[in-house]
Parts: structure tokens; C-alpha cells; sequence
């Protein structure tokens, strides 16, 4: 399943918080992207197609809630983009964010935390 840019802010928002009504993702993601409701409810209409999302009746309106976990989700991404980018390894990643002086002190503290960890 291929969620969008413009997607995952739907779904950022049901993750944060669900159920909600496609008023209040509107309120939530809309103003800062420049969307109407129009567009959030068009978003909204893909991801249940895509059943990313599940919808249940409350009265007039629905109320949304994700079905995909947002740790499935970045699990997929992040290995995609290593795969698609670095050949499937990190090494290549964090080198070339290094070099690009993406990498603050803490993120080099935590990486070292981490390899730290990993060695026996």
C-alpha cells in the first residue's frame, strides 16, 4: 500500500487522535496545507479505499480511525527508501547525511548509543 505526502498527513492526524469526523481532520491538517474540507474528505476517500483507514457511522456523519500502525507504516517507508536509494544499507544512509551536516551532535550521540548497543 502506497500512501502519498499529501496522505500520511491524513493519516498522521488519526494517529495522533481517532476516532475523529472528516470536519475535525479538516480543522487539523486543512488550514496549515491550504486545503478545504473538499480535499481532506478526497483524501479521506482514498485511504479507506486503499483500507488504510475504517470508517463507522455516528449518527449523520462517520468518525475515521487508522488501520494501518503507524510503525508498520514507517517500517515499510524507511526500508523502502534504503532499498530504493542506498542498496538496502544503512551504512551508505547515515553517511551521506553526515556529510550533507544533516546530523546534529545528539543525533551522533544517539547514533553511537546505538551502535554501542548493537556490538557485544
Amino acid at each position: 500500500m502506497r500512501i502519498s505526502g499529501a496522505e500520511s498527513l491524513v493519516m498522521e492526524a488519526l494517529w495522533r487522535d481517532s476516532p475523529r469526523s472528516a470536519e475535525q481532520i479538516a480543522a487539523d491538517v486543512g488550514p496549515a496545507q491550504g486545503w478545504s474540507e473538499a480535499t481532506v474528505k478526497t483524501l479521506i476517500n482514498r485511504l479507506l479505499k486503499k483500507k488504510a483507514i475504517e470508517a463507522e457511522r455516528d449518527g449523520r456523519r462517520y468518525l475515521y480511525r487508522p488501520r494501518l500502525e503507524r510503525g508498520d507504516w514507517v517500517a515499510r517507508e524507511s526500508a523502502g527508501l534504503i532499498d530504493r536509494l542506498f542498496e538496502g544499507r544503512v551504512a551508505p544512509l547515515v553517511s551521506h547525511f553526515s556529510k550533507a551536516r544533516k546530523l546534529s551532535p545528539e543525533d551522533v550521540a544517539e547514533l553511537k548509543r546505538i551502535i554501542a548497543e548493537l556490538d557485544p
